[in-house]
């Protein structure tokens, strides 16, 4: 199906004889502030030079020269072509093609490129926190997006499980741990012991040098130092597992930063043949043009760097995976550090330094306030799930009490609010926790999403739809809030390419929540169950709605219960 903006593209291109391109067009086209000045508009102003007219001329002559089919009206408003779709014709191009595609509308056929992306990461011996959440959350939604665009995702979990803060763990462990307490509540002793150690840290700065002698040796495979390492990884990893489980993640690697041991020598045997590698106060550095600071290779006591096991991971993960995009969801405050990794891989000769993208995210806080393991000051992330599904849990109580498999209908709801509020954010923007907005029912939340999907179930159930007894139909709809709907179903695919192209889920949830605005207008002020002339376009409309909130919700990880 050609959708709006390709209708209006080949309508222009046909009477402006190569002045601008197809795609020129498309990227000029606008959506007017008020539905009642068209659908699409074209603003001549472009075209004012070449063709040295005022652009109130140039689009008078246009307007006259358009062919009207597919257009109920093409109308020249001052400089703009104004273009108003057969509302019809395009209701039932819409509709017909969601209902014969059902969820594999706006699907692209594979093309056989990998994508890799990490995230998530969580640092091993601390708990799996909220601010990990974003990460994750954003990272397995883009590994969706990309999937349903054609692309086969391939979800690598950096894990944390290597650098001085293991040093400074064991230093704690070694001090004042107690082996029985933490194998009953490991993840929760093991931050007490970080704390803690870190809290003594800030007075004595003889922890410090203790801490970096036992990350040393535990480079150095020091027998004591890579057991007690295994042990708080392995610890780590169960509870871990336990939360990836409740929020529906899973990856396809679980390859951190410890994986990349053996790999490093040969980046710096690359960097040193290449010439890259320079002395500079006792540490090995690669110098970069245009940054403030050269690239760390290896400290003056031998120690490597985050990014010489970044610089090892890009090589490993493009022998691997011979990605087309290699996408790191990581924090905003990391932009310098991914900046300096394409750069020295650029010095190294690797031409598809250029298919690697930072997807930078905004700081999750509460009450305003930053969070930070190491001062204790963070918001758990599994008691924080479990209140979600025990808040969506009582409202479902009160709303429909005798509703069937009431508490997998909460977990849904309660796990998906949290994923869709973090969702709904621009990446860019933090956002400030509150899990009572979040769970609502009511304004911009998944659980009303969610909300507007099981109603329109509701409405087929009771009016046992067919979708295929709709094939070959005209869905003659034409009042304005069907229509808006209509329009919205049109641009799903649209949607999802921009989510993809920009790295931003966010694209996605606020689409849906438009949709599902839109949705619960129309059903306000329309019967769609009443037998008269349009119930078949109707319920198709509330279908094709259904059908595409669903699909739009699984791209953000989120279920979409067929009750609520």
């Amino acid at each position: 199906m050609m959708n709006d903006k390709q209708l209006v593209s080949q309508a222009l291109a046909a009477v402006l004889d190569n002045a601008l391109s197809i795609d020129d067009i498309s990227n000029l086209l606008e959506t007017p502030k008020k539905s009642e000045m068209g659908d699409l508009a074209f603003p001549a102003f472009s075209l004012a030079k070449t063709l040295r007219q005022a652009p109130q001329v140039i689009a008078a002559d246009i307007a006259e020269k358009i062919s009207p089919e597919g257009f109920e009206k093409v109308v020249a408003t001052g400089p703009y072509v104004n273009f108003f779709l057969d509302k019809s014709a395009t209701a039932t191009a819409v509709l017909s093609d969601i209902l014969s595609e059902g969820t594999t509308y706006a699907t692209l056929a594979q093309n056989g490129e990998n994508v890799a992306i990490d995230m998530s990461s969580p640092n091993i011996a601390k708990p799996f926190s909220i601010g990990h959440l974003r990460s994750t959350v954003i990272g397995d939604a883009l590994a969706k997006i990309y999937q349903k665009i054609g692309y086969n995702p391939v979800k690598i979990n950096h894990l944390g499980d290597w650098g001085k803060q293991f040093g400074m763990l064991i230093v704690a462990y070694k001090k004042y741990g107690n082996e029985a307490a933490i194998r009953q509540n490991p993840i929760s002793e093991l931050l007490k012991l970080y704390v803690q150690i870190n809290a003594e840290a800030a007075d004595d700065p003889t922890i410090d040098v203790e801490a970096r002698d036992w990350f040393l040796k535990l480079e150095n495979g020091d027998a004591e130092a890579l057991a007690l390492w295994q042990w708080f990884r392995d610890e780590s990893l169960v509870e871990f597992d336990r939360i990836y489980t409740e929020l529906g993640v899973e990856f396809d690697s679980m390859n951190g930063e410890a994986f990349y041991n053996d790999k490093m020598s040969e980046i710096i045997d690359i960097l040193s043949e290449k010439g890259l590698l320079t002395e500079s106060e006792g540490a090995t550095v690669v110098e970069l043009e245009g940054f403030e600071n050269p690239a760390l290779i290896k400290k003056s006591d031998g120690a490597t760097l985050y990014i010489t096991r970044d610089l090892a991971a890009a090589l490993y993960r493009k022998r691997t995976y011979k990605f087309a995009k290699s996408l790191y969801v990581v924090g905003q405050e990391q932009s310098g550090h991914f900046k300096q990794l394409k750069a020295v891989l650029k010095k190294m000769d690797y031409d598809w330094a250029d298919d690697i993208y930072h997807v930078p995210f905004g700081l999750v806080t509460k009450a305003g306030k930053k969070l930070s393991t190491r001062k204790g000051n963070v918001i758990l992330l599994e008691p924080t799930l479990h209140e979600a599904v025990k808040r969506a849990q009582a409202q479902i109580d009160a709303k429909n009490p005798d509703l069937p498999n009431k508490a997998a209908v909460a977990h849904a709801v309660g796990v998906g609010a949290i994923k869709f509020y973090d969702l709904k954010n621009e990446r860019l923007n933090g956002y400030d926790f509150n899990l009572e907005e979040m769970v609502s029912f009511e304004g911009e939340t998944g659980p009303y999403v969610q909300y507007a999907h099981a109603r329109i179930q509701s409405i087929l159930r009771k009016a046992d739809f067919q979708p295929e007894a709709m094939t070959g139909e005209t869905f003659a709809l034409t009042d304005d809030e069907s229509w808006e709907i209509i329009k919205l179903l049109q641009a799903f695919p649209d949607v999802i390419a921009r989510a993809a192209r920009t790295f931003e889920p966010s694209a996605i949830a606020k689409y849906a929540i438009n949709l599902a605005q839109a949705f619960n207008k129309y059903y306000a002020h329309t019967r769609i169950l009443d037998d008269n002339a349009e119930k078949d376009a109707r319920l198709a409309l509330a279908y094709a709605t259904g059908i595409v909130l669903k699909e739009s919700l699984r791209l953000l990880g989120v279920e979409a219960p067929e009750e609520m």
